[in-house]
């Protein structure tokens, strides 16, 4: 069904902010037209943060992936020790998605990655947060570490680089020791697409 004939189902009675102190959450009053042709009126809560970018370097000599390990707070109250093991990543802000992936690998990792590749985009939440997701790759070789990396300590980031084998990255996923959904889902394309092949 395309995005018009859905906008003719949907009839919005009312918008209100619940918060806009960091990013932005609304509560939406709405009529939905159902597939039978009958309206039903919902509201729904979204969380709109802007939409993001993410990226797995790669090397194909090495058979290795770049990573990054940090503290994340929602995890942690919701019963995770809260030091997750991700892809790099972070919002576009009023940049492209490339220009965004490239500064912030450069910032979270410290490699400086010219040539990376769109692999997808997708939705990560569609239940309740508007982000879209970019998700890239990009090869690297040790020449194109510039610097230590480790985030913006102004924007309370402190990053741990990770090098490891995509083999153990994969294993990682089973044992629960990765439990990010980008980073698995970028995992699984880098041996879906034999990247390291």
């Amino acid at each position: 069904m395309s995005g018009e004939t859905m906008r003719d189902r949907i009839r919005i009675h009312e918008v209100k902010v619940l918060s806009d102190d960091w990013y932005v959450l609304k509560k939406t009053t709405f009529d939905f037209q159902r597939k039978d042709g009958s309206w039903q009126k919902v509201s729904r809560e979204t969380y709109d943060r802007g939409n993001g970018a993410t990226i797995l370097l790669y090397n194909r000599q090495k058979k290795t992936v770049i990573l990054t390990r940090q503290f994340r707070f929602p995890a942690f109250v919701n019963g995770h020790p809260g030091m997750l093991i991700e892809a790099c990543a972070g919002l576009l802000d009023t940049d492209d998605a490339e220009t965004c992936i490239k500064r912030e690998t450069e910032e979270e990792t410290g490699f400086l990655v010219s040539n990376v590749k769109k692999a997808f985009e997708a939705f990560m939440s569609p239940g309740s947060v508007t982000e879209i997701l970019h998700f890239f790759v990009g090869e690297y070789t040790d020449r194109d570490k510039t610097g230590e990396g480790g985030g913006l300590e102004s924007d309370g980031e402190d990053i741990e680089v990770l090098e490891l084998p995509l083999e153990q990255a994969l294993r990682m996923i089973s044992t629960g020791e990765i439990m990010d959904g980008k980073t698995i889902m970028l995992l699984q394309h880098a041996k879906l697409a034999g990247l390291l092949d």
